[in-house]
């Protein structure tokens, strides 16, 4: 008997007693577009610089010597650095294969340009370029950011989906493919649009912007692929899956969304 009410006491109180409450949960992070254009620029973005870099070695070329200033960096007639040397071109087999780069350049372009524009264009549609768009504190957080990259400070500053430096560096693409529409449009069709290219200051000025916007995607894309790393699985695995581990506490993005 007494065992028996014993047990019912056990059982009561199990019943009774508060289930414990989770310190994880999923959340969307990126949703199903933004993960397609993702991965959509990745390999065109590389193919347009692969095929941009042959069509750069025949203006680059020493065999006549004339190498065009434009992909130099000097004053007058003095060079400080060229680009680039004649093992990296031979490296990647650029000599004699501007007909080549010209064909994917001009191909491709095309679905970059596209891709951008729909890009854009969801950003705006979604509401999901307020977690994009820099903020008045995004300087200051990304100041913060870099120093506990570079271990010179501990302690991250509170964020949604980006950090302020994420926010600049993303917002800073956006702008950088257009600059590399307009540039390359100057080029390609400098007569049909010597408007644009007057207003980039001329041909080749043109060509010298179009060239180190190139440099700076090169740039973001090291960068972009050591903070992935980094950041682990779990940041990596929301670009694919579109979910993401977050702690219980931690601020929610979808209830940021549903204020929107």
């Amino acid at each position: 008997m007494e065992a028996t009410q014993e047990a019912m006491q056990t059982s009561e109180a199990v019943e009774t007693s508060a289930p414990s409450e989770a310190t994880i949960r999923l959340e969307r992070k990126h949703p199903l577009a933004i993960r397609w254009m993702h991965w959509v620029n990745f390999p065109v973005l590389f193919v347009m610089i692969w095929s941009g870099l042959l069509i750069y070695w025949n203006d680059s070329d020493n065999a006549y010597r004339h190498p065009h200033a434009v992909y130099r960096v000097g004053v007058g007639h003095w060079t400080l650095v060229r680009f680039f040397p004649g093992w990296f071109w031979k490296a990647i087999d650029a000599p004699y294969h501007v007909t080549m780069g010209l064909g994917y350049h001009f191909f491709f372009m095309w679905i970059f340009a596209l891709n951008g524009i729909a890009y854009v264009l969801f950003l705006l549609i979604s509401g999901e370029w307020r977690f994009l768009v820099p903020e008045r504190r995004s300087v200051r957080d990304a100041i913060k950011v870099t120093l506990v990259d570079l271990h010179l400070s501990k302690g991250l500053p509170c964020q949604t989906k980006y950090n302020g430096a994420q926010r600049i560096a993303y917002t800073s693409v956006i702008a950088m493919g257009l600059g590399s529409l307009v540039t390359g449009l100057a080029i390609y069709k400098p007569t049909q649009t010597h408007w644009v290219t007057t207003l980039l200051g001329g041909y080749e000025m043109a060509r010298w912007e179009h060239f180190w916007l190139t440099l700076a995607f090169v740039g973001f894309f090291l960068v972009h692929v050591a903070q992935v790393v980094l950041a682990g699985w779990n940041n990596f695995r929301s670009m694919v899956s579109g979910l993401e581990v977050k702690r219980a506490e931690a601020p929610s993005l979808e209830a940021e969304r549903r204020n929107w």
